[in-house]
């Protein structure tokens, strides 16, 4: 009785499905599309498409490892089976934790920025407010637990791809495919070199698909998780890929690149007033809540199921300590996610879960392809691919941020070094007297 209660209450394909969309859909479409416009003009539409490309090269490897090793600790377990227990696995882990809650603050910024489009401009500096109230309701909605989460993830995400599905075609209905032409020249940076900007658009692209990562996490809590799990991935990369370029062609016929670039917190919104007047922006900002709303669930339900499996293998102080709270992974997510919220801008907080995640990406990548090639069944080349496309897309922005907000390198760069201080330390204090630093799950023979 007790295993068919546990077995019910565990996330369908349709339900991961909806994690993974609703992860993925929320600040990608709502707010990247400005920030890629100011980058390439009025060829953000197919950089999602070469995004899409990238991403589906870097999904083989989140397959094979979901297939092969499906667990709630999702990409901890897949650096783990890597590179074995110790600080390498840690500091990874740590940067892919981070960057997700680095996306739950940008997805909550998104909420705010659509929703006080309701209101009169006096309201704007409410915005952080309500980024918070959005994180507090999200975490209230992840203690009642998976069949909550799954039944609002579901709901929420079925209301947002229609919505926006049927704002696409209706956009691109009533102003047609956008001329695109490729002669936009960046007036809010210095000249770069041809194609720099485009490669490092690539990684706002990536950012908007990172959500399907969030899927991994899903080991333990999906029904069936080796064969779901993969399926879950590719079902809504294929998904998200459809809904943003149709998107972003109807943003690119509607309004030109300056009233992308000036409307960018809001792009989606500004783009359906003119189509379908002020109805069409209020619906547009109603659909942007519900998307950005089922975005943070999702988001926050996989990140604290991290950081969980983390504490469970003792990369990190135990969260057990931490008071008598019902999820302590949960508070501790929600509360980073607000520090963020209230501390940086969405292009900063972009910017940053993207440098995060591609050095992440590229560890995940190269654990597969040096370490596992006896215990999952891959083409090596793939991930080798994989690693050059992080790598260039990851220099390239590295290079356009300099030139433009070398503050976002600073932030990385300590971000980066205090995470690899702190797991070094507590795993030199944690090691038996052997040097080993036992983790509390099973692991494999590999480096340390």
């Amino acid at each position: 009785m007790k295993n068919t209660t546990v077995q019910n209450n565990k996330l369908s394909l349709v339900g991961s499905i909806s994690l993974g969309t609703g992860a993925m859909i929320g600040a990608g479409i709502f707010v990247l599309m400005g920030q890629m416009a100011e980058l390439v003009g009025d060829l953000f539409p197919i950089v999602f498409i070469a995004g899409a490309i990238v991403v589906g090269f870097s999904a083989y490897s989140y397959v094979k490892f979901s297939s092969a090793f499906p667990s709630s600790g999702g990409v901890v377990k897949f650096l783990n089976k890597s590179y074995g227990p110790g600080t390498t696995t840690g500091v990874f882990s740590l940067l892919m934790y981070v960057s997700m809650v680095v996306s739950q603050s940008l997805v909550a910024g998104t909420f705010a920025a659509y929703t006080l489009r309701l209101f009169p401009e006096r309201f704007a500096g409410y915005a952080t407010i309500l980024g918070i109230l959005l994180l507090v309701t999200v975490y209230i909605v992840n203690i009642l637990g998976n069949k909550v989460i799954g039944t609002t993830a579901t709901f929420t995400a079925a209301i947002k791809i229609l919505g926006i599905a049927l704002l696409a075609i209706a956009g691109l209905l009533a102003s047609g495919f956008a001329n695109i032409t490729g002669n936009y020249i960046p007036t809010n940076t210095e000249a770069l070199p041809q194609g720099v900007g485009f490669v490092a658009a690539l990684a706002l692209a990536i950012l908007a698909f990172k959500g399907f990562t969030t899927i991994t996490n899903q080991g333990g809590d999906i029904k069936d998780p080796h064969k779901n799990l993969g399926r879950s991935i590719v079902y809504s990369i294929v998904i998200c890929t459809l809904i943003y370029v149709a998107l972003a062609l109807a943003v690119a016929g509607g309004l030109s690149i300056t009233e992308i670039i000036k409307a960018k917190d809001y792009a989606l919104a500004a783009a359906a007033k003119p189509v379908f007047g002020e109805w069409g922006s209020w619906i547009t900002i109603a659909i942007a809540i519900v998307a950005t709303f089922s975005g943070v669930i999702a988001s926050v339900f996989s990140a604290s199921r991290l950081l969980d499996m983390l504490s469970n293998m003792k990369q990190v102080p135990s969260l057990n300590k931490i008071g008598n709270f019902k999820n302590p992974a949960l508070l501790f997510t929600v509360s980073l996610a607000i520090l963020l919220t209230m501390l940086f801008d969405l292009t900063r907080i972009a910017s940053i879960g993207v440098i995060f995640y591609l050095i992440m990406d590229i560890a995940i990548h190269w654990g597969l392809f040096r370490h596992l090639k006896k215990e999952v069944d891959f083409h090596p080349i793939i991930p080798l691919i994989a690693i050059i496309m992080d790598a260039v897309v990851l220099s390239a922005f590295l290079y356009v941020k300099y030139i433009n907000d070398p503050l976002v390198l600073i932030v990385a760069a300590i971000g980066i070094i205090l995470i690899l201080i702190s797991e070094r330390f507590f795993m030199i204090s944690h090691a038996d007297e052997d040097g080993n630093m036992p983790m509390g799950m099973e692991t494999n023979n590999n480096k340390t």
